[in-house]
């Protein structure tokens, strides 16, 4: 669990951040020492203090809180690989979606290509970053030496939230989105009632973004086997699957 960095909460309904306090308390027990930051709404941290301090606990390792934003897209995390930006739901209380978004990756060199044109080391790190270089005193394109760098990835995340069009250009193009399912077309008025969305709907979302992949979860307890949602959102957008634990998706299939 040393390998945990980043928690994301996306809102405060108690299936999405109970499981917070005996995570840390788990983590505690196990020796962590490392920082970890919880991205959370504004009222987390007092929540968790109290339910931590009751018990006696005091953790052996930092914990940074960084309060979401609610009402536009926000870059929460960047680093030089990869960057995290939450955006707003549709739901019954303040609720973030989030989408971890690799950046674009180095050019990748043709190594036949310069050892022809006697392409030197100290050349590589321009080439790498897309610019041009200089052979005696010759300015040459980058592109004659490099190949295109690979794909980088998006994934998309969308916790609970009604049918939302406005999601759209928070996640178009993405290679894999989450997104919640909690019914089928047939309890549509529910669904419209309580903020959540049938499977149908998910599938539309994710063929008007133009995602690769989509993944639906959140299931009402009514459905034994989700094997409906599943049909009913594959007539919409046939790379549909269902959240299943520990399952592993190629993204670049």
């Amino acid at each position: 669990m040393q390998r945990i960095s980043h928690i994301l909460i996306s809102h405060l309904h108690g299936d999405h951040f109970f499981g917070l306090p005996g995570l840390l308390s788990t983590m505690n027990l196990l020796g962590r020492d490392k920082g970890i930051t919880v991205y959370c709404p504004p009222e987390l941290p007092s929540i968790l203090q109290q339910i931590l301090s009751v018990g006696g606990n005091k953790l052996t390792f930092n914990v940074e809180f960084k309060v979401l934003f609610f009402d536009s897209k926000n870059c929460i995390f960047e680093d030089d690989k990869i960057e995290i930006w939450s955006f707003p739901l549709k739901h019954r209380i303040p609720t973030c979606g989030f989408q971890v978004k690799e950046k674009t990756k180095p050019y990748r060199i043709d190594a036949k290509k310069c050892e022809e044109a006697g392409v030197e080391l100290h050349h590589m790190p321009n080439l790498l970053e897309g610019k041009n270089i200089l052979i005696d005193s010759i300015e040459h394109d980058f592109r004659k030496f490099t190949l295109k760098p690979k794909h980088s990835f998006a994934y998309s995340y969308c916790s609970d939230t009604s049918y939302d069009e406005t999601l759209i250009p928070f996640i178009e193009s993405s290679d894999l989105l989450y997104h919640e399912a909690t019914f089928s077309s047939k309890h549509k008025e529910r669904a419209k009632k309580t903020f959540h969305s049938t499977a149908q709907q998910a599938a539309t979302i994710a063929h008007k973004s133009g995602v690769k992949k989509l993944i639906l979860g959140h299931f009402s307890s009514r459905y034994t086997e989700v094997d409906e949602l599943l049909d009913e959102a594959k007539q919409i957008f046939p790379a549909t699957h269902c959240a299943e634990d520990g399952a592993i998706y190629d993204l670049s299939q």
